[in-house]
Parts: C-alpha cells; sequence; structure tokens
C-alpha cells in the first residue's frame, strides 16, 4: 500500500478507469457477439446493423487502448468478409 498522496491517489485512479475499460470490454464482446449469432443465423439485416455497431466500438476500443490496434484491424477484417460472404 503507497505512502505518498499522489501514489494513493494514481491508486484510485488506476482502478476507476480499470473498471471503466472492463464495462467497455464488456459492452465491446456483447456486440460482437450479437454480430456473429445474426451472422450464423444468416439474418442480413441485422448483421449490417450490428455489423456498423460492432466496428464503432472496436475502433473506439483500439482509440482508448483497451484493445491493439492491429487486434482491432483483425477483427473488424474478420467481420467484413463474413458480411460479405453472406451477401454473395
Amino acid at each position: 500500500m503507497p505512502n505518498i498522496k499522489s501514489a494513493k491517489k494514481r491508486v484510485k485512479v488506476t482502478e476507476t478507469k480499470t473498471l471503466q475499460n472492463k464495462v467497455f470490454r464488456s459492452q465491446m464482446k456483447t456486440d460482437i457477439k450479437k454480430y456473429q449469432a445474426a451472422v450464423a443465423a444468416n439474418d442480413l439485416a441485422a448483421a449490417q446493423e450490428l455489423y456498423k455497431a460492432a466496428c464503432k466500438k472496436i475502433d473506439v476500443a483500439a482509440s482508448k487502448g483497451i484493445i491493439h490496434k492491429n487486434c482491432a484491424a483483425h477483427k473488424k477484417s474478420e467481420f467484413t468478409k463474413a458480411l460479405n460472404a453472406m451477401q454473395a
């Protein structure tokens, strides 16, 4: 446990930010699962809407440093391939 005032504050801030990141990551994973369920159900209209939502969440997560930018690019590429396969 830190003794210095600034170190104590950093511990509090880190805990708060960690909780915020967990909440956002959970929301992102939920959106991803919804999109994957729509693709599995072969529902094109729902998949297109959920694709936009999932990609937006992934972009925000990458910009905030919650996930790595290459991980975000990989996920978006997979989603795009799945959506294009449904349309073809």
